[in-house]
């Protein structure tokens, strides 16, 4: 489903990112691992077009993306969840969802696909009328997965999933994205968080400056005496 080949990135004189790449299978939860600052954003918004890669190829669905405009990609199926949830605070739960439908092909669906969002979780439909910035965090992330939702992705890559919240809160939404991925979305999670990842993913790949490190299925990962002495502490 999404491929990326070689991919170079800087921001100025500062490189980033080194020969990235990496595959995601269609229908498959794909982590994208690594410490802080290994450039795992960098490379998701160089997916999302937001950054263009000095060299290299990123294609979706067999079409070359690369030099594709933000609003483009979105229209294809490419949606991101930022990190940090970046939802309007002053603005309430449901218009917040509602902003995620604002390309016409997801604008159409509206109404079943907020449906289908409050089933997932039915928190946010308790709390529509409510100011965003008024929820716990957890349901702020929540409501921005949802916004994710709302744009009908055929990819959804979300960023730092667990940052800033109770691991069982954690631990819950994890089982939310299986759910989701379960409804036919393909998932590419970008976090920090190696071990629940791991618990979830079908593949992973980690990244190290800048530079992938390893990949593998998530058991083989699971496995590796690097990774385990690097990020699991074992």
């Amino acid at each position: 489903m999404l491929k990326l080949e070689n991919i170079n990135l800087s921001y100025g004189e500062v490189q980033v990112l080194w020969d990235v790449s990496l595959e995601v299978e269609e229908g498959t939860i794909v982590a994208l691992l690594g410490a802080n600052a290994a450039g795992k954003t960098s490379t998701i918004n160089a997916i999302s077009g937001l950054y263009k890669p000095s060299s290299g190829k990123i294609e979706f669905m067999g079409q070359d993306i690369t030099k594709l405009e933000p609003n483009k990609i979105v229209e294809l199926g490419v949606v991101q969840v930022p990190e940090g949830r970046k939802l309007f605070d002053y603005m309430t739960v449901q218009e917040n969802l509602e902003l995620g439908a604002y390309s016409k092909r997801a604008r159409k669906h509206l109404k079943d696909n907020l449906k289908k969002v409050y089933e997932l979780f039915p928190v946010l439909e308790e709390r529509k009328h409510s100011l965003a910035g008024e929820m716990s965090g957890g349901q702020q992330q929540m409501c921005a997965i949802g916004r994710g939702l709302m744009s009908e992705p055929k990819l959804l890559i979300i960023d730092e999933l667990s940052l800033g919240l109770a691991p069982i809160l954690v631990q819950e939404l994890m089982k939310n994205l299986v759910e989701i991925k379960e409804k036919g979305i393909t998932i590419l999670l970008v976090e920090q968080n190696v071990n629940l990842s791991l618990q979830i993913a079908d593949y992973a790949f980690v990244l190290e400056n800048g530079r992938i490190a390893l990949e593998g299925t998530a058991e083989e990962l699971l496995n590796n005496e690097y990774l385990k002495k690097a990020y699991l502490g074992i």
